[in-house]
């Protein structure tokens, strides 16, 4: 059975690439799209058996993208294909209901195990992929706690650091110090009750914050 795939990615090396890299295997790459915004009108007319993702693009974050995606297209495998080993994006993407999170700099077949057991509906994230820097436990052992009071300026916070942003950036993003968001970030942590950012950003995406 043929797999057809629809990649989405703003570099032109990348869709140009993976049809040798199908080459010989039942997948095959019959659509590409250099945004989020073109994926979407593609799916208005077809529809692919798996979709790869990237994370950062051109006029759109893939995570977001994500986000429509399962909304419009529930049953449609989302495979984040990404070159950005970020906690934070692996645990977005589970939460968000991708079907896995491939690394660019990964062997290539690991890209074709991962789709092949989405279209079969199989697991495919690894427990160290779903774990932070700080031993964060899997996304799906997080509760929802939909009560808790979080300023307007740690919600602000909360919102960059779910998109991955470091403190710094963060800082920059919102003209405050970088002292300052440190101080916002262990406030969000203790008012959520966890334990490091990935956390405090899975918590943020189901909750619908983000």
């Amino acid at each position: 059975m043929t797999i057809r795939v629809l990649a989405v990615d703003d570099h032109d090396v990348v869709l140009r690439g993976l049809p040798a890299l199908f080459s010989g295997t039942e997948i095959l790459l019959t659509e590409t799209a250099k945004s989020a915004a073109a994926a979407f009108e593609l799916l208005e007319f077809r529809r692919p058996d798996v979709m790869l993702l990237d994370i950062r693009m051109e006029g759109g974050d893939g995570l977001t993208a994500l986000s429509r995606i399962k909304r419009d297209h529930p049953d449609l495998p989302v495979v984040m294909f990404s070159g950005h080993n970020n906690p934070t994006y692996i645990a977005r993407s589970a939460a968000l209901g991708a079907s896995g999170y491939v690394l660019k700099s990964e062997p290539a077949e690991r890209l074709l195990e991962v789709i092949r057991a989405s279209v079969a509906g199989e697991p495919t994230f690894r427990d160290r992929e779903l774990r932070g820097g700080n031993g964060a436990v899997t996304v799906s052992r997080l509760g929802d706690h939909t009560d808790v009071a979080l300023t307007q300026r740690e919600s602000e916070v909360l919102r960059q650091l779910s998109h991955g942003l470091t403190n710094k950036e963060i800082a920059k993003m919102l003209g405050i110090s970088y002292e300052t968001v440190k101080e916002h970030v262990q406030h969000i942590l203790r008012k959520v009750g966890v334990s490091d950012r990935t956390q405090a950003a899975v918590w943020a995406v189901r909750n619908h914050l983000v």
